[in-house]
């Protein structure tokens, strides 16, 4: 069994009877060893003097006082962020709570990047130990996903999704690779890049990657990749709400009788919106949508009366820019669960 996702907290969260993660000191701290909120040499004394007393106490109390002595502007402005959110979590003592109840209540006030630390956690929770067999390495793969920015290629027919964080990185150092020529060819600066297509031959060298990052997952319908994403999104609905659902990738919808859709970002939101309402979409946003499932509830009566036995269609797509950034919240929000009394 193989590790991985080392500074997602995971290991610091307590896992309750529920299987939910619960929140401790210690995965606070790992929040504030962040490069976001952690001292660099040019930070003054009382930023610095708080940093340590939150890495020895991460739950302890910090006073107007507390924050108004830090020299930074921006630095102060963080740490009222990290305040923030510390609370949402401790009064939800769960990830996965505060998960929910920061888009149940609608307006998100304070930084996306908390959201998707916290998405890291829970994704890393429903991997669990991976095996180092070639299908857990695409589940994992396709959990960076959840919770990292992507940039897709579509040359050659095919979809290839590469970590956007990393072809910044080789943009700025350089490096050698045909597969980073593509992700060039569609837009992203860089010379070249020393990237690898997720595949059967090289999966058992994800483990030993100095940056797992680096491998680009072929999300092509009919591949490997494209399925472990599938069954994550069905894993991620069985862990939030207990639902057996069944996610199934799709070449196309063909539905006469087409009731419900959700898009996995807000790009497919708009598209399939658009198709669905039947408002003329033209073909470069189509070319856009890179892939599509179908998900199906194991027992229809846990869906609403309105939709039940029917098909929920999910949809993925990049920007203009050939960027994706995944929003798997959209299932837990927009899922057509049935209310119980």
């Amino acid at each position: 069994m193989q590790d991985f996702w080392i500074d997602s907290g995971f290991r610091q969260l307590i896992v309750n009877d529920r299987g939910w993660l619960r929140v401790t000191p210690e995965y606070v701290r790992t929040v504030l060893l962040r490069p976001e909120l952690a001292p660099i040499p040019a930070s003054g004394p009382s930023e610095c003097a708080l940093h340590r007393r939150l890495l020895d106490a991460p739950l302890s109390a910090v006073t107007v006082d507390d924050l108004t002595s830090i020299e930074d502007a921006d630095t102060r402005g963080n740490y009222m962020h990290f305040l923030r959110f510390r609370k949402l979590l401790t009064d939800a003592v769960t990830l996965e709570r505060f998960y929910l109840q920061a888009f149940r209540a609608g307006a998100i006030d304070f930084p996306p990047v908390f959201i998707d630390m916290a998405a890291e956690a829970i994704t890393r929770s429903l991997l669990g130990q991976s095996p180092q067999m070639i299908e857990g390495v695409y589940a994992v793969r396709a959990g960076e996903m959840f919770f990292r920015r992507q940039r897709v290629s579509t040359e050659n027919m095919r979809v290839l999704i590469a970590d956007a964080q990393t072809i910044q990185v080789f943009a700025e150092s350089g490096g050698f690779g045909s597969v980073g020529r593509l992700f060039a060819q569609q837009g992203t600066p860089m010379r070249t890049m020393n990237m690898d297509i997720l595949s059967h031959e090289n999966a058992p060298l994800y483990w030993f990657s100095e940056n797992r990052y680096r491998y680009v997952l072929d999300a092509t319908h009919g591949t490997p990749g494209l399925e472990a994403l599938a069954a994550l999104l069905a894993k991620w609905v069985k862990h939030f709400f207990g639902l057996s659902v069944n996610v199934t990738p799709l070449a196309k919808i063909e539905d006469d009788a087409w009731r419900w859709h959700i898009g996995l970002d807000i790009e497919s939101t708009s598209i399939l919106n658009d198709l669905y309402a039947g408002s003329p979409v033209d073909d470069s946003r189509l070319q856009r949508l890179v892939a599509l499932f179908r998900l199906d509830f194991d027992d229809p009566q846990e869906m609403r009366t309105d939709v039940a036995g029917k098909p929920v269609y999910l949809g993925m797509a990049m920007t203009e820019d050939n960027m994706l950034k995944l929003k798997p919240q959209n299932l837990l929000v927009n899922l057509p669960i049935a209310i119980k009394s």
